[in-house]
């Protein structure tokens, strides 16, 4: 593991039924930093994820978290050592409240957790919603209040799957703000994104994977002009 890195993964791979989803990738993220995941449809991004989670635990390789091998744990073994994720479709409950989505995700049910939870609806300006159900937000609004679920654990690493696909523009920029502003704080972020715009601007480091190997890494600058990148995105270099 590198020095300075929070996650470190080493020959990665993973098979279903003989088609290779994920082909010995090897990935650093360095503590604190906001990394992007690119590549097109189809190319293992959220396999990646599933695996780095313990949502699939069918993976070989190394995967490193804070110190420590984390491939073959459960979920909730990974999420309790710090490490969280978003997922690409909203998993809000829909027949609780908002405040009760929140709460149900703090290590300790108790009162700091629901003084926390109204402190995290208040950031974003969703204080009014608290007692709404999941079913009646819209999907933005589902979006944004999954991301503040993973909140109240206070994770230091947040892997966040496409976390701003459907959402209007008013609540994109909350929700940028908010991973910008965690940032600071010293999070780490991993982020799946299809718009390039955020991607070069918020991404120290990007990753881009193609057919379940990376092809590429650096600044977005670098990657973009990528012959490798160009072809797996376009299908031909750029002339």
């Amino acid at each position: 593991m590198a020095i300075g890195s929070i996650l470190s993964v080493r020959n990665l791979h993973r098979d279903f039924g003989g088609v290779q989803a994920l082909k010995g990738v090897d990935l650093e993220v360095a503590r604190g930093s906001i990394t992007g995941l690119i590549g097109p449809n189809g190319s293992g991004k959220t396999t990646f994820f599933q695996v780095v989670s313990g949502m699939d635990r069918q993976a070989t390789g190394e995967v490193i978290f804070d110190g420590a091998p984390i491939l073959g744990l459960k979920p909730y073994e990974i999420y309790h050592r710090g490490l969280a994720r978003t997922f690409q479709l909203s998993r809000v409950f829909p027949q609780l409240s908002v405040l009760e989505n929140l709460i149900v995700a703090a290590h300790r049910k108790d009162r700091g957790a629901r003084s926390r939870a109204l402190e995290l609806l208040a950031r974003v300006r969703l204080e009014d919603y608290a007692e709404v159900l999941g079913s009646d937000l819209s999907y933005g609004q589902q979006k944004l209040v999954e991301f503040l679920r993973v909140l109240m654990s206070e994770p230091s690493m947040i892997l966040l799957d496409e976390p701003a696909a459907g959402v209007n523009p008013t609540l994109r920029q909350t929700l940028w703000d908010m991973v910008r502003h965690l940032n600071g704080l010293g999070t780490t972020f991993v982020i799946i994104e299809h718009n390039m715009e955020v991607i070069a601007d918020l991404c120290r480091e990007v990753y881009v994977l193609s057919e379940g190997g990376i092809i590429a890494r650096g600044d977005f600058a670098a990657v973009r002009s990528d012959e490798r990148v160009l072809e797996a995105y376009f299908g031909r270099a750029r002339q």
